[in-house]
């Protein structure tokens, strides 16, 4: 057995901790490096001396077979992180490296070990709190990460190498000391001590770098390697597969598996990457992010700035300026006190949006190389970025990166998300772009359905038309297919659709399912797809809802008849998008029949109304005939508002252009009774709230003018004295405006009142 191991206990992402394994490591020259990981990682830490490998990063294991994304995973690595600094150390000085934990094997084989009373432990938790500290980030920033450092540089000051690891390694002792460790725990590092024993049977210097929590575990005198054996007997294991794949700053920001997340990851990227003067170079990159954004930031805020956060460090009593003080002077400086400003700081700078590189010869499925061979070929570079992408679909080009992202899609992998995109033309499509690291595991659990991104969309589209259950389903299905051009999925899907729409005899489902083929037929040409074959169903699955919307709309209550509204509402619009005459004829024939109906839902009858006027089968004087008649005192009011809510449920313009027809819901409204209003008003105001503001405010000026054409229609009673009543005028004209006393007041004339001397100036308009 050779001398006691070198037990470097780190926080995990930390960039003190990693300056402090690289000087430590330099000074102790070991024969062999062991870093907290799974050992099945071995045999890919030769790539992590690639140069085209750039963190963030991390180790992926998933299952060798089966389904990778509910069991993968992840071992996340920061260029800050101790454990990345510690594994390039290995690699620039030619010293063996070893990952030492609990095999992934056993990890992806189920839950070994999960107990009912496991423990959580916050050992930086508990010493921040013994120091007064609330915040255990803070605490470790002010003793590990800047202790000792100076006001030009976030390095400490030459202090023994080992010094800072044997303070951490005796506060975690005792930390530990009344803790109770989980059996998951217990087997972790009982797998630790037995790669550890192994390593100092052949190397006589051996460095550890582990979590501070562990160090005690590996700290002489270890238990017996029986009985560390004996934990890991009998433990369920499978075969895994390993891989290191791109990772992003805000993922680790929010990572909350292996070795956790930290909040601030890109500040601390900038602590390790500019040692000199971080305070003034970190201001200065937030004011070019302000300037890049518009907002004027002078060198005189960035200036000030630096005087304000080294002035909070001094008052607290810190080493140096930490993140909340250069937060704080954000705020006040830079930001003047805006916080959308400060929030713009935190998630480009602060959080960042930085995405890690692997090396093109990295370990992988046949279809992640698939995907990244057709992202260079088309210039799709993955970003943690949110970028927008316009297509032109007349273009090859063009065409081909949307089938790509189409085909993502249909397996799961969301890297776009449709956007609208100005214009009217069908060629353009619109794209929001955005990388996550777990479309990683996406691709790898899609790879069961195929080697290539066709072929496993394909499958795809397969398995899920056979399992569809209803049309609406299937119909979206084969949209999706059309896009992602994936024709040989498209008999089976259209197949399964035709299958579907003759077994459901539910017209309500047969609606749902209307929009998506009708998109496929309106944006299948731009594309060059046949879609003769859709046409066919679409036009069977019309004659079929035209046939059985009748009987469907009989009966219905008021839950029912909204979704009934909407199903008529969207089936509409769909024919109006296919542009197929005969089609629409026969639909508009069927509304026709079923608006004469008194049986009908109010709200399904307003609505049937309002379309066939705005498709010029109802002539405005019929439908202010038919308004009368819902208006009427006979009719019960709720009845005649459901009515008002369908058919004004495509926008209020039609009120601001048609003054009959506001008249008259002007006059039913002021002569509800005042009980029945209360039960009115919740479905008026649900129907006025969807207008637009414009819409709104130019609807109560035509009201306006209404009552003042009516007031200018009374006749004044004969017993009124002209000139008494000019009196009040000066104070009404300071009381309602100029305008409205001209309305309400005939104008002067031969017969007229003379007009009134003004009031005095010091009556005022309470008086």
């Amino acid at each position: 057995m050779s001398e006691s191991p070198l037990l470097l206990g780190v926080r995990h992402h930390g960039p003190g901790s990693a300056r402090a394994v690289g000087r430590a490591l330099d000074a102790y020259e070991p024969e062999i490096v062991l870093i907290e990981g799974p050992p099945e990682a071995d045999e890919l830490v030769g790539l992590a001396a690639s140069s085209t490998m750039e963190p963030p990063v991390a180790l992926l294991a998933y299952p060798a077979s089966g389904p990778a994304a509910r069991s993968a995973v992840f071992w996340p690595f920061a260029e800050f992180s101790p454990e990345w600094q510690a594994l390039r150390w290995a690699l620039a000085h030619g010293v063996p490296v070893r990952f030492m934990d609990l095999a992934a094997a056993h990890v992806l084989a189920g839950e070994p070990g999960a107990d009912d009373d496991e423990v959580h432990h916050d050992p930086l938790g508990a010493l921040a709190a013994a120091a007064g500290y609330d915040d255990p980030e803070r605490w470790w920033e002010d003793v590990i990460e800047l202790a000792g450092a100076d006001r030009n540089s976030a390095q400490r000051s030459p202090r023994s190498a080992f010094e800072v690891f044997a303070a951490v390694a005796t506060a975690m002792a005792e930390v530990r000391g009344d803790a109770t460790s989980s059996l998951r725990e217990q087997q972790r590092e009982a797998s630790m001590r037995i790669i550890l024993r192994a390593a100092l049977k052949q190397y006589g210097r051996v460095a550890v770098v582990c979590g501070a929590w562990h160090v005690p575990a590996l700290t002489a005198p270890l238990p017996s390697a029986s009985a560390d054996r004996a934990l890991l007997r009998g433990l369920p294991k499978t075969k895994v597969e390993m891989t290191w794949v791109p990772w992003t700053h805000g993922r680790l920001a929010s990572w909350q598996g292996y070795g956790a997340g930290v909040r601030s990851p890109g500040w601390y990227h900038h602590l390790f990457t500019c040692p000199d003067n971080p305070i003034a170079r970190w201001f200065v990159t937030v004011a070019e992010l302000l300037r890049r954004e518009g907002m004027p930031v002078s060198s005189a805020h960035v200036i000030e700035a630096v005087r304000l956060a080294e002035t909070l460090a001094t008052l607290r009593g810190r080493p140096l300026a930490g993140l909340a003080e250069v937060t704080e002077a954000t705020l006040a400086v830079l930001c003047d006190g805006d916080e959308v400003r400060l929030r713009l700081v935190d998630q480009k700078l602060v959080v960042g949006e930085r995405l890690g590189r692997v090396p093109d010869d990295t370990p992988s499925v046949p279809l992640v190389k698939d995907v990244a061979a057709a992202q260079r070929r088309l210039r799709m570079q993955p970003s943690a970025l949110v970028t927008t992408l316009e297509l032109d679909l007349r273009k090859e080009f063009d065409l081909a990166r949307s089938h790509l992202l189409h085909r993502l899609r249909l397996l799961g992998v969301s890297w776009g998300t449709p956007r609208e995109v100005q214009g009217t033309g069908t060629f353009k499509e619109g794209w929001r772009l955005c990388w996550a690291p777990e479309f990683a595991v996406d691709l790898i659990e899609a790879s069961a359905y195929g080697t290539t991104v066709v072929a496993a969309a394909t499958a795809k589209a397969v398995e899920r038309a056979q399992a569809a259950t209803s049309v609406a389903e299937v119909a979206e299905l084969l949209s999706q297919c059309l896009l992602a051009d994936v024709p040989d999925a498209l008999g089976v899907v259209l197949r399964a659709l035709s299958d579907r729409v003759a077994l459901d005899s539910d017209v309500l489902h047969l609606m749902e399912a209307l929009p998506a083929l009708a998109r496929t037929l309106r944006y299948g040409d731009v594309r060059g797809t046949d879609t003769s074959a859709v046409h066919s169903v679409v036009h069977g699955l019309v004659v079929r809802v035209c046939v059985g919307l009748g009987p469907a709309v009989t009966g219905l209550d008021d839950d029912a008849a909204a979704q009934m509204v909407t199903a008529v509402g969207h089936v509409d619009a769909a024919l109006r998008l296919i542009g197929d005459e005969s089609l629409r004829v026969e639909w508009l024939s069927t509304l026709e029949r079923l608006a004469q109906r008194d049986s009908l839902p109010g709200r399904l009858a307003g609505r049937l109304t309002r379309l066939l006027l705005d498709a010029g089968r109802l002539e405005a004087a019929e439908v202010r005939r038919r308004l009368g008649l819902v208006l009427t005192v006979g009719v019960p009011p709720t009845r005649a508002a459901a009515w008002i809510e369908g058919f004004l449920a495509g926008g209020g313009q039609l009120l601001v252009h048609d003054e009959r027809l506001l008249s008259l819901l002007d006059e039913w409204l002021a002569g509800i009774p005042a009980d029945h209003f209360i039960e009115v008003l919740p479905l008026l105001r649900r129907t006025f709230a969807t207008f637009t503001g414009p819409e709104r405010r130019s609807i109560g000026e035509r009201v306006r003018r209404l009552a003042r054409r009516s007031a200018r229609d009374d006749t004044a009673p004969d017993d009124v004295d002209p000139a008494r009543s000019a009196l009040v005028l000066p104070v009404l004209r300071r009381l309602l405006g100029e305008d409205v006393v001209a309305d309400l007041v005939p104008a002067t004339g031969s017969g007229g009142a003379e007009p009134a001397p003004s009031v005095p100036t010091e009556v005022h308009s309470g008086q």
